[in-house]
């Protein structure tokens, strides 16, 4: 396998140029799943910071790129939702979210709101000595005790001194509040108003109350991601664009 692939077949969510040369960098294995946008594409397409992949190497080699605390030296790493990007030596950051197209969208934030990061809980594992791991949508992991169940979001420190650390959790219950980040709502947050499980494999129903246009939409809730509890973490969690 190569490391490119055509334009015309990237993910839509990348949302670059289809035409203007054949091939685009291929994200390499790791964080978040196929549609994960190589930092190399965010770095040239997205925020113009390079013009070509030599200053996307150049930039990348004199570690000027922090992706959720750690440094970046690989251009063909993933990023996706929720993942904070720190360019200390410029004074910029920023988190990675999504439009209501399902696109990856850059919000620019401040260097306090950089010193943590959000992520869904997708799975819980026993590990050696009785601990529970937390296993996360964006492949990461983090110990934990038993009171954080699957859906659950939780917020982990980027400082130094309590890295990945737990330091926020929103669970997945009813009246707390969500981001949805698939399907046609893409980018709306919005409140729960009821959890429908459904028997089997296929995934359970969600109805949600988008308290700001007084509607009600339903999706699942693979696409719903707890941002808050009364009220959201933070107004910018919404991209209503």
């Amino acid at each position: 396998m190569g490391d490119h692939l055509k334009r015309y077949v990237a993910p839509d969510s990348w949302s670059i140029a289809r035409k203007v040369n054949t091939f685009v960098i291929k994200p390499s294995p790791g964080p978040h799943n196929a549609n994960a946008m190589p930092i190399a594409v965010w770095l040239r397409d997205h925020m113009g910071f390079a013009r070509n992949q030599k200053e996307v190497r150049q930039i990348l080699q004199q570690r000027d790129v922090i992706v959720n605390g750690h440094v970046c030296r690989h251009p063909a790493m993933g990023i996706g939702i929720f993942d904070i990007i720190s360019l200390p030596k410029m004074g910029r950051y920023y988190r990675i979210l999504r439009d209501k197209k399902g696109r990856h969208k850059t919000i620019e934030i401040d260097e306090t709101a950089a010193q943590s990061r959000l992520s869904k809980i997708v799975n819980k594992t026993l590990v050696k000595g009785g601990k529970v791991q937390l296993n996360l949508r964006d492949g990461s992991n983090v110990l934990a005790d038993s009171s954080y169940a699957t859906r659950d979001s939780v917020v982990l420190s980027l400082k130094e001194d309590n890295f990945n650390s737990i330091i926020d959790h929103f669970p997945f219950l009813e009246g707390n509040v969500a981001m949805v980040i698939g399907g046609k709502h893409s980018g709306v947050v919005a409140r729960i108003k009821e959890i429908l499980p459904v028997p089997g494999s296929v995934s359970n129903r969600v109805i949600l109350e988008n308290e700001s246009l007084g509607t009600t939409f339903e999706t699942i809730d693979d696409y719903v991601v707890m941002v808050g509890r009364e009220k959201p973490a933070l107004e910018t969690w919404g991209i209503e664009e």
